[in-house]
Formats: C-alpha cells, sequence, structure tokens
C-alpha cells in the first residue's frame, strides 16, 4: 500500500547517526511501495542536504550519491492538494503550510503519514491518519 513520505524521514536516511525505527519502516517500505510525495518535498530534502554540507555533517559527494539513491526509489509526486484544505490543516493544529501539505496528501488519498515530526505526527493522529 502506498503511503506519504515527509521530508524528515527521508533526509534522515542520508546520516548514518540518526538511527529511527519510523524511518528504518519507511525505508523498507519504499522497497516495495510507492511514497507519495506533494511537490515541495523535493526542495525540503535538498535544504536539509545543502544546510548539512554547510555544517560540514556531510560532503557534497556523499549528497551527489544520496540524490542518486533518491531517484532510483519509488517516488510519486502529487500536485492536486487543494488550497483550503491545506489552510484549515495549518491553522487548525498551528502546522507550516508545507508540514500541512504532507497531512493534507495523507487525508486526501487515504494513506498513512511516514514522518518524525512531533507536531506534524500530533496533528496527524488528531485527524484520523494512520502513521507508519
Amino acid at each position: 500500500m502506498p503511503f506519504v513520505l515527509d521530508a524528515s524521514t527521508a533526509a534522515s536516511w542520508a546520516f548514518e547517526d540518526e538511527d529511527d525505527s519510523r524511518a528504518a519502516r519507511a525505508f523498507v517500505r519504499i522497497e516495495e511501495d510507492v511514497a507519495v510525495v506533494p511537490p515541495l518535498w523535493k526542495y525540503e530534502v535538498l535544504n536539509t542536504l545543502i544546510v548539512s554540507e554547510r555544517r560540514k555533517r556531510i560532503t557534497s559527494a556523499e549528497t551527489a550519491a544520496f540524490q542518486q539513491d533518491l531517484s532510483e526509489m519509488l517516488i510519486e509526486v502529487d500536485s492536486e492538494e487543494s488550497s483550503t484544505a491545506l489552510l484549515r490543516l495549518a491553522r487548525d493544529h498551528n502546522l507550516s503550510v508545507y508540514d500541512a501539505a504532507y497531512l493534507e496528501l495523507s487525508l486526501r488519498r487515504g494513506l498513512p503519514l511516514a514522518t518524525l515530526d512531533k507536531v506534524l505526527r500530533k496533528a496527524a493522529k488528531k485527524e484520523g491518519v494512520a502513521l507508519l
């Protein structure tokens, strides 16, 4: 079954020192199931990588290798979001519109959400969205 993959989960895969069982489950699952993401996902992941390079956490070569790995994964970009729903979710749960995009996608498509973000996890539970 497909699932919604947020940037916090995907970006964590780039770092050896990040060990989270939720991220590990999503990594295993993406080998067989499609991960669905909103259009902003790519930019959020790339931003995490470039900030990590600047902080000397990873190298540009590691960023390039990780980008190649991501390009080979089953990831579908969904751009059908509803601005009205995004704003409602952001308001109701004190989320950024960026985080609301993942929740809106999960709700609209009836898919579980893979996220490491505590506030987004709490909002998902309140909205009845299953968490990976």
